[in-house]
C-alpha cells in the first residue's frame, strides 16, 4: 500500500465524471487499498478516486460505525430520504467547511471489492458520506452546495491525538 497525492481543488480532473469500472484486477485492489490507507492518513471519512487522481468509480468510507471500510464501485444512489443539515469538509478543500444540506437516509447499489453486488444503506453520517462521495464521481464538488460561505476550520489539538 502506499500514499496517494489528494489533488485538491482548481485541479480539473475534479470536475470530471469519472468511467464505469468494468473488472477488479490487481491494479483496482493495490488502487482501493491505497484509497483506504490515504483516507485514514488524512483523517477522512471517504475518499472517491478523482481526489487521487483516477477518473474511475471507486469510493471508499469509514465512518467509524465499526463496519468499514465500506469500498463501493460503480455506486448508483436507488432511494433517499429525509433531511440533514450541517458542516461538510472534504479532503480536496482542505482548511474549509461549510453548512450543506444532504438526506438523512440513503440506499446505495454498488460492487464491492470482490465484484460482487450488494446494497448498503446508511442514516446520519454514512448517508452525508455516500451523497458526498457519490458526487465526486461525477465531478460535483460539496463547495456548490455550501449555504452561506466556506468558513475556516479550527482544530483542537485533542482531534490529532493517538489512541
Amino acid at each position: 500500500m502506499a500514499l496517494r497525492t489528494i489533488r485538491t481543488m482548481g485541479d480539473e480532473i475534479l470536475t470530471k465524471k469519472c468511467k464505469v469500472v468494468k473488472e477488479v484486477n490487481e491494479r483496482t485492489l493495490e488502487l482501493i487499498d491505497d484509497m483506504i490507507e490515504t483516507m485514514y492518513e488524512s483523517y477522512g471519512v471517504g475518499l472517491a478516486a478523482p481526489q487521487v487522481g483516477v477518473l474511475k468509480r471507486i469510493v471508499v468510507i469509514d465512518v467509524e460505525d465499526g463496519n468499514g471500510p465500506y469500498v463501493l464501485i460503480n455506486p448508483e444512489i436507488i432511494e433517499t430520504s429525509g433531511e440533514q443539515t450541517g458542516s461538510e469538509g472534504c479532503l480536496s478543500v482542505p482548511g474549509k467547511s461549510g453548512i450543506v444540506t444532504r438526506p438523512n437516509y440513503v440506499k446505495v447499489k454498488a460492487l464491492d471489492r470482490e465484484f460482487k453486488e450488494y446494497e448498503l444503506e446508511g442514516e446520519g453520517l454514512l448517508a452525508r458520506a455516500i451523497v458526498h462521495e457519490c458526487d465526486h464521481l461525477e465531478g460535483k464538488l460539496y463547495v456548490s452546495l455550501v449555504e452561506g460561505e466556506l468558513e475556516d476550520v479550527k482544530y483542537d489539538e485533542d482531534d490529532f491525538d493517538e489512541e
